[in-house]
């Protein structure tokens, strides 16, 4: 009671001063919509209504909050709208810390409820007309906001504000800007997309008023007639595009909505929600049946147009998206957005939701990617950047092919005329710039591609002993010496300043050199460094690496010789093989991270990691920046992608695959005849006259050594156990190795030939003991033979491996374990008469198969490791989806699950794999041929 006392003369006090000031009684659109607008609908709108109570229209006052009716006409008192606006109620609406409605604009609406609650003398207001009074515009300038180009090149439309004109090409694609031949005005706000049909007879205009409502219309393009609109968006649109069969219009906005529309009735199929934020583009599949979208939140969606199912959420963006499209082939999606980058998916989800993978990522501007357009059938892709920057890119493989950097001013969009090869440009200075250009001209300043210097033989002399002689400190003094040679030497003299030793040598083009220092493994206290310049003392150049990635370390930096645990920024966007480049050290990615608290495996892919192109490798801080780089010939023209260009030269502290400790080793492959330098130091500085080297200079001797790592084993009859090879790679030899096993008596079989992969360390196989299998005894393990063999130069190079000291058969084992083709899983393709099992998985997707336990009394967990769990399958192929557990047949069951991922940089193949596990001694299942296929 007393509440309303108090309200009643407030209300009282209030209109008295209303009574004073207004002529005429209130309604709802002069006087009440422009304060809720102003104050209310912020939060509580139709779209996202907070406390799922919207202010946006006249109807919605109609409702009831949870404390009473919003409004009850004639009783300001009673209604709950004026109590939270007083304060009488919690909560006081609006919030303190928002602006705060005068007593007079509170009084209007008081007095509008006292009178009834009448909405005006006209229907509810229009979505078009804003609560404000139009602001004349006096700039001259009229930004061009959309470009189309008829399909068959004869037609351009532009869109600016209110109005799109049309004007004909001629065959060079030039039109008279003066002349429209066709005028669209009348239109509610900017036009934000146009987009012909396919056979070119009608355009599809996208326009609307932020904030209010979105527009989109299909008009003729031959009389400018509007054949159907299409109203349904609470916001701007920002596209709206024709399928290509003509029978769909896909319109989205600012309002986070994509909706499908019928064209021949306008009525809606189907809302696309999801998105959370605006939704900038969208775009038809070539065969009208999906649509992608990219959004404000950072992903793309591909969905089926038939029923409006989501078939997947790319989410590797890590900014809005301003444009995506599907490939004229429909086999690919494209998008690129704020974060500068162009990213390609692989289109794989047209038989249901599935993950579509992505194939390349690339840095593509300096500034968001605003527009993408596709040319000549989809071989060619534009893209157009907020950095005054245009770049033609080959679709084969995304590289740059054409840089127009430097524009006038900013283009907003973009448009190709296939007859002319032009590319249409319009810009925020209201201009339509036209980009042309020839094969030729193409062809001139594409990549050049530099003629790779033919490998030269190094005759076989003896090598020659030459002591060092002082006064070498210079270029212009160095000590001429002949290779091959061995020269002893010390870094001290008795000028000031450090000693360096230069070296003058004579080379041809296409001869490799190794140069190596001896130093630290003869305990001197040198800690060498070995560089190569040209006869006038510059250094001679060995590689360029592009960066076409950016990242930096995360979590923690890393030590000096750590293969594992290379955590980055954004690794998920960078593929197995690629070079990482970091303050001069050059890795390699092995293995991608297996879960959030892991990170990249770098070669060889355990124990001490390599350096590539002789770099060292180092220390690196948390939040040290790092580069996805791809090696450039020096001379090699290099299209700029705005990140860095790095020059690596022929130096090395320390030798990079870490079998010399602090001492140097480089490879030298001389760009041409001439004389050239060798230059050696000590890499901190220091001087003495102890530290004493030798520095030897040979032709490269490409060899490998192969270990048997397993060469006692104990196994049950019927039973696999594996056997293990792992290889040292000599200068630099990095090809595959064959490793046969021969001589095995009767009851035995093993695996062979057994095949360490180009560029890997090791391979294994199993043994198979049969029920009649009996211990060797010495003389039948002599006559086992291994031999490892590889080509080298187009040469046949073999090596005795040490073979078995013992192969012992157990008395009883408790277990075994294989594997088996799993329910709803892949079907083998072939099963063969020695009952071996056959899978294939493509490059880019994953297998489900089955490890079955057959329990004779070990009945414990069974533990096949993690990572590493899938023995010798090939590069890039490994066992996925591994919890913290890896993979384990827990105790109590006899049987699990588990996934084969082949990377999408696996190469074709076929290949013997297994699992094995270290329970009950240790057991392995039987061997599996799994076909690697191309995607």
């Amino acid at each position: 009671m007393k509440y309303t006392s108090l309200l009643s003369a407030f209300l009282v006090l209030l209109s008295c001063g209303w009574q004073l000031a207004a002529a005429e009684a209130p309604n709802y659109q002069k006087d009440v919509e422009p304060l809720l607008r102003k104050y209310c609908v912020g939060c509580h709108n139709d779209a996202e209504p907070e406390a799922d109570l919207s202010l946006q229209s006249f109807k919605s006052l109609q409702g009831e909050s949870s404390e009473g009716p919003l409004l009850k006409p004639g009783d300001p008192s009673a209604s709950q709208l004026v109590a939270v606006m007083l304060g009488s109620v919690e909560p006081k609406m609006p919030p303190e810390d928002e602006p705060q409605p005068s007593k007079d604009e509170i009084n209007r609406i008081v007095q509008w409820i006292k009178a009834g609650a009448p909405h005006g003398d006209s229907p509810e207001s229009s979505p078009w007309k804003l609560p404000v009074d139009p602001i004349p515009s006096s700039a001259a300038v009229r930004p061009v906001s959309a470009l189309a180009v008829s399909p068959d090149g004869k037609q351009i439309a532009i869109g600016r504000y209110g109005q799109v004109q049309f004007f004909q090409l001629d065959n060079g694609g030039a039109y008279d800007q003066g002349k429209p031949a066709l005028e669209i005005a009348g239109l509610p706000g900017k036009v934000t997309s146009l987009h012909f049909a396919r056979d070119g007879k009608q355009i599809a205009v996208a326009s609307g008023l932020t904030g209010l409502a979105g527009y989109a219309a299909i008009f003729t393009t031959d009389t400018g007639k509007e054949v159907q609109n299409f109203k349904g968006h609470g916001d701007i649109l920002f596209d709206a595009e024709i399928s290509p069969d003509g029978k769909t219009i896909a319109t989205c906005g600012y309002d986070r909505k994509i909706v499908l529309w019928d064209i021949e009735s306008g009525k809606q199929l189907h809302e696309l929600t999801g998105h959370n934020g605006a939704v900038y583009d969208v775009g038809f599949s070539p065969n009208s049946k999906f649509l992608v979208s990219g959004s404000a939140d950072d992903t793309c969606k591909v969905w089926r147009v038939s029923d409006a199912m989501r078939l997947d959420t790319l989410p590797q963006p890590l900014k809005e998206v301003y444009c995506c499209a599907f490939s004229p082939d429909g086999k690919t999606i494209v998008a690129g957005g704020a974060d500068n980058n162009l990213r390609v998916w692989k289109f794989v989800s047209q038989n249901g939701p599935k993950i579509n993978p992505m194939i390349q990522a690339r840095f593509a501007h300096e500034g968001p990617v605003q527009r993408l357009a596709f040319a000549d059938d989809g071989r060619k892709l534009f893209t157009i950047g907020n950095d005054l920057a245009v770049k033609l890119w080959d679709t084969t493989n995304y590289s740059e092919l054409k840089l127009w950097s430097d524009r006038p001013e900013v283009a907003m969009t973009a448009a190709y005329a296939a007859p002319s090869k032009s590319l249409f440009l319009g810009q925020m200075n209201g201009e339509v710039q036209r980009i042309t250009w020839t094969d030729e001209e193409l062809n001139s300043q594409q990549m050049q591609r530099v003629a790779s210097i033919e490998p030269k033989p190094i005759p076989a002399t003896d090598m020659a002993a030459i002591p060092e002689a002082e006064g070498n400190d210079t270029p212009d003094t160095a000590q001429k010496v002949a290779f091959p040679a061995k020269i002893k030497g010390t870094i001290h003299n008795e000028a000031e300043g450090p000693d360096v030793d230069f070296y003058r040598f004579s080379a041809l083009a296409g001869q490799t050199w190794v140069l190596e220092t001896n130093a630290a493994r003869s305990k001197s206290p040198l800690d060498s460094h070995i560089s190569v310049y040209h006869a006038d003392g510059t250094p001679v150049e060995r590689i360029k690496l592009q960066a076409v990635r950016d990242s930096y370390f995360t979590f923690r930096g890393k030590d000096d010789s750590t293969s594992d645990d290379f955590r980055i920024f954004n690794w998920e966007e960078m593929k197995l093989n690629q070079y990482l480049y970091s303050s001069g050290e050059v890795v390699r990615l092995w293995l991608h991270p297996r879960g959030p608290d892991s990170g990249f495996k770098v070669y060889p892919g355990e124990g001490k990691r390599w350096g590539f192109f002789d770099t060292t490798p180092l220390a690196h801080a948390l939040g040290e920046p790092c580069y996805v780089v791809e090696p450039v010939p020096v001379g090699q023209n290099i299209v700029p992608n705005g990140l860095p260009v790095f020059t690596l030269y022929y130096e090395n502290d320390d030798e990079s695959r870490r079998t010399m400790g602090d001492d140097s080793r480089l490879f030298f492959t001389a760009p041409a005849d001439g004389d050239y330098l060798v230059k050696v130091r000590d890499v901190r500085g220091f001087e003495g006259d102890k530290f004493t080297y030798e520095l030897s200079a040979r032709a490269r001797q490409a060899d490998f050594r192969v270990d048997n790592a397993f060469r006692d084993i104990a196994i049950g009859a019927k039973s696999y156990r594996e056997v293990r090879f792992r290889c040292a790679r000599m200068d630099n030899f990095d090809g595959p190795i064959d490793v046969r096993v021969e001589g095995l008596p009767e009851g035995f079989t093993i695996t062979s030939p057994i095949t360490i992969e180009e560029g890997q360390i090791e391979a294994m196989g199993v043994l198979y003991a049969g029920e009649s299998a009996k211990t060797l005894d010495e003389e039948q393990l002599k006559r086992i033979k291994i031999v490892a063999s590889a080509k080298i130069d187009d040469k046949e190079v073999t090596h005795d491996v040490a073979g078995f000291k013992k192969i012992e058969i157990r008395d009883k084992t408790k277990l075994a374990v294989r594997i088996e083709p799993a329910e709803k899983g892949a079907a083998p393709i072939k099963k063969g008469e020695d009952g071996l099992l056959e899978f294939e998985v493509q490059a880019g997707e994953t297998i489900m198969l089955k490890v079955v336990a057959d329990r004779q009394g070990d009945n414990g967990n069974i533990s096949f490791g993690k990572e590493g769990s899938g023995r010798n399958l090939p590069f890039a192929v490994n066992v996925a989806n591994l919890g913290l557990n890896g993979l384990m047949i827990m105790s109590g069951h006899d049987e699990r699950e588990f996934f084969i991922t082949a990377d999408e940089v696996a190469q074709p193949t076929s290949r013997l794999f297994h699992l094995q596990t270290g329970s009950d001694g240790g057991h392995a299942t039987q061997p599996v041929l799994l076909h690697v296929r191309p995607n």
